[in-house]
């Protein structure tokens, strides 16, 4: 899968200003529907919280990957939101997240979906990575360091 085709610029959200799960997941729903892909925002915002209420999404190192299956969308759509300060997302490891990339994808198609987060999961191994993310001022930061 190339993240390219995927994440765009107008796909990225800097300073993401939620303190809560829920609001940084209304903000990155607000940053998704910008290219017009999501039918239904309520019911998008219906399936992420579903996901969200079994488990977690919070991972380690500041990630957090919020993500749903729902018939809002006819493909998958992705963004990426970075916020100026930790926000409790429940992580694995307990720390406060400030990277969050969120999916949605179709009820019933699996495989971009899972594809996207393998892809997206080896970039966030590398601290360095991590770090040129947080500390990104423009979303072609984001993107460069993302796709190189």
């Amino acid at each position: 899968m190339n993240l390219k085709t995927i994440l765009t610029r107008d796909a990225i959200a800097l300073n993401l200003q939620g303190r809560t799960k829920e609001a940084i997941i209304d903000e990155l729903l607000a940053v998704a529907a910008r290219g017009g892909k999501i039918k239904d925002l309520a019911a998008a915002r219906k399936a992420v919280l579903e996901r969200e209420s079994r488990m977690s999404t919070g991972m380690k190192h500041g990630i957090a990957i919020p993500h749903g299956k729902t018939d809002a969308v006819d493909d998958l759509v992705a963004c990426i939101g970075v916020a100026d300060k930790g926000v409790d997302f429940e992580a694995l490891d307990r720390e406060d997240c400030r990277i969050f990339i969120m999916t949605l994808s179709p009820a019933g198609k699996t495989g971009p979906h899972l594809q996207f987060l393998a892809e997206v999961s080896l970039l966030f191994k590398s601290a360095e990575k991590r770090a040129a993310i947080v500390a990104a001022t423009k979303p072609e930061e984001i993107l460069a360091i993302l796709t190189e």
